[in-house]
This record gives structure tokens, sequence and C-alpha cells, in this order.
């Protein structure tokens, strides 16, 4: 199927998946990546006014369709970089056991249920964009997304309309993705705004000791985009990552 993506850069190949927020908010990560690296950012079809077909609405789907994009790009030692739902992607596509794929780095992931409702991840679908971005953003009046036009506010209606498609039920998380982490095959950076309070910090915590080897970093005055809030900090730990693969 046709996936569209930005990418800039050469050498070493990131992929970089969006959560619900859509592909721009890895744009500015790609961005700085791309300086000494590749960097590619797929869009999920459903969003930003991209064709899903009728029966492609799963987080399985994506995984498939983004393994067959990196074996059609010739894509090696590839490091995936996944924030909210794009890190449950990562995930999943690390544990088909691909050898094209180096490192993954799971940015402020969903994906598993942590087995607590004090651990359980607000809908960010059911409340107001005000509400939304207070959940989000360490300071939401700097970094929260804001729509200028009405077509932008319709899209990112429809954004999340295919976040729902795809993680809707059960809500965000597959119930065998926990115990499966064990079995994680690629090292694993998991990174994770310390303000967020759509997924909160000690979901990061579970998700990162569920998988061996793999190392938690918290970043300070950052919530659910951290790569958006702190994105110097995000790039160094990503570069500091990298370089011990």
């Amino acid at each position: 199927m046709h996936l569209s993506f930005a990418e800039a850069g050469a050498g070493r190949c990131f992929l970089l998946l969006h959560g619900g927020a859509g592909p721009a908010s890895m744009y500015g990560l790609a961005e700085s990546l791309s300086a000494k690296a590749r960097a590619v950012v797929p869009i999920h079809p459903g969003f930003n006014g991209e064709p899903r077909p009728e029966r492609f609405g799963r987080i399985d789907d994506l995984v498939l369709a983004y393994l067959s994009l990196i074996e059609r790009l010739d894509l090696r030692d590839v490091v995936l970089v996944g924030n909210s739902v794009g890190g449950w992607i990562a995930a999943e596509m690390a544990l088909r056991l691909s050898p094209r794929l180096a490192g993954a780095v799971l940015i402020n992931s969903v994906g598993i249920d942590a087995g607590t409702p004090e651990l359980s991840i607000v809908d960010p679908t059911a409340v107001q964009p005000a509400e939304r971005a207070a959940l989000a953003f360490h300071n939401p009046e700097k970094f929260a997304f804001a729509a200028s036009t009405p077509e932008a506010a319709a899209a990112m209606v429809e954004n999340q309309k295919a976040l729902r498609a795809y993680a809707g039920e059960p809500f965000m998380h597959e119930p065998t993705l926990l115990s499966r982490l064990a079995k994680m095959p690629i090292p694993t950076l998991v990174i994770w705004g310390e303000s967020d309070r759509i997924v909160r910090p000690d979901y990061g915590r579970v998700l990162a000791s569920s998988i061996s080897h793999a190392r938690f970093a918290p970043v300070a005055a950052a919530g659910h985009f951290p790569q958006i809030e702190r994105l110097e900090e995000v790039e160094r730990l990503i570069s500091d990552f990298v370089g011990r693969l």
C-alpha cells in the first residue's frame, strides 16, 4: 500500500513514528537528527488527510506496513523512535525480529496494561483541546498545538478519529504486550517527560522494567511530548544511546 513520508539527511536511519498528535509532533526531532543521520517520518494512514483503507484499522496493520516500508527502502541498522502510539508501534515492530532493526527509542509510549487503575491512560480524545493541552504539556501556553484555521481544526478532529480507529479498543494497549516485552530483541531506551498526565511516569517505569536491559530516562520540564518541550535533551539522550549500539 502507499505510505506518505518525509525524509531528510543521510547516514544511519531513524524511523520516527508519531502518535495521535500527527507527524508534525516528530518533525522537529527529525530535523535535528537529520544533521548527522537520515530521518524518515511516515504519516499513518488516516492522519493529515491520508487515505486509510477500510480494513486497515489495527496497530498490527501499521506494524506490517512499516516493516514492509523498511524492506522497500532497503533500510538497515534502523533505529525506531516512537512517541505515544508510535512507541507502541515501534515495540511491536521490534518484536517481529527484523534483522534490519538496531535499536528502539520509546518516548512516553502507550501499549501496555500497567496493571493498576492509578496508571490508566487518560483518553485524549474525550476532553476539550484546552484540557488536553494541560494534561499533555509541562508548559501548554508555550508548546500546545493550536489550530490556526478551521481547516486545521477539522484535520485535528480527523486525526483523533484515526487514533481511535487504531487504538480505541482495548483502549491504548494490547493485553499481551507487557509479557511479550521480556523478549525484546534489540537495545531499548525509554524516554519519559516527567510532567505527563496522560501517561504518567510510573507507567513508563513499568514499561521499561518489563524490557531486559532497557534504560529509563526521565526528562524534567516536559510532558507527553518531550521531543517538543525538551528537544535538545531528547536528541542528546538518543545520540548517547545510538553511540553505544
